[in-house]
C-alpha cells in the first residue's frame, strides 16, 4: 500500500512561501515572520524543514569584492605598470577611479619613479615636478617636496649620477651585524679581525 502525503498546516501559505523564496528571500526567520503576519501559528523549525529540500536551489548573494588594503595599493603604485598582472592592474584603475587624491599620488609617485629607475631627474625636470606636486592639495607630498628642497643638489646628484652610497652603507650594516654578534662582550681588537676575515 502506498503512502500518501499528510496534510500540513503550512499547505495555505506554500504558494506565498514560494514567491518569496523566488523573489530571493531565502532567510527563514524573515519567512518566518511574514507567516506570521499572515496568521501562521507554527514554528520556525516547521519552515526551515519545509525548505530543507531547497536550499542547495537557492542563488548565492553576489560577493561584493574585497577593498584592497592600502599596503596592497602602495605596492601596486610602486611596481611598474609593465610588471603588474591585470587583475592588479585593473583593482588599481578602480581605486584610482574611487579616489581622486589616489589618482593625483599615483601619477606623481610614478613620474618621481621613473626620473629614479632612468636618471633623468635634472634640476629643471624635478622643480617641474616639485611645483606640480605642490599645485595639488597633497599635504603628505608636499611634506616630502619640502624635504628634497632642504638639499636639492644631493637629490639631484641621486637622480641624475650612477653612483650612490649603497656599499658603504652595506660594510656600516655588516660591522653592526657582527658587533651585535658578540653581544657587546668583545674588545675593538676582536671586532676588527672579525670584520678583517669575514
Amino acid at each position: 500500500m502506498k503512502a500518501t502525503a499528510r496534510a500540513s498546516k503550512l499547505d495555505p501559505f506554500k504558494p506565498y512561501l514560494h514567491q518569496r523564496w523566488n523573489q530571493g528571500c531565502t532567510d527563514i526567520p524573515t519567512l518566518h515572520a511574514e507567516l506570521q503576519a499572515q496568521g501562521w501559528s507554527g514554528s520556525v523549525q516547521a519552515v526551515r524543514r519545509y525548505f530543507r529540500p531547497f536550499r542547495h536551489l537557492a542563488v548565492a548573494p553576489p560577493t561584493t569584492p574585497a577593498i584592497p588594503k592600502p599596503r596592497e595599493i602602495t605596492r601596486w603604485i610602486l611596481t611598474h605598470p609593465d610588471h603588474l598582472d591585470t587583475d592588479a592592474h585593473t583593482k588599481l584603475d578602480e581605486a584610482r577611479s574611487h579616489c581622486p587624491e589616489l589618482k593625483m599620488t599615483a601619477t606623481h609617485v610614478s613620474t618621481f619613479a621613473e626620473m629614479m629607475a632612468h636618471l633623468n631627474g635634472d634640476k629643471d625636470r624635478l622643480e617641474a615636478w616639485m611645483s606640480s606636486v605642490d599645485a595639488d592639495d597633497l599635504p603628505h607630498l608636499h611634506s616630502f617636496t619640502t624635504g628634497l628642497r632642504r638639499d636639492v643638489q644631493a637629490v639631484i646628484n641621486g637622480l641624475t649620477t650612477r653612483f650612490n652610497s649603497g656599499p658603504v652603507e652595506g660594510i656600516v650594516n655588516k660591522i653592526k651585524y657582527l658587533k651585535r654578534q658578540m653581544f657587546g662582550r668583545a674588545n675593538f681588537d676582536l671586532l676588527r679581525k672579525r670584520v678583517l676575515l669575514a
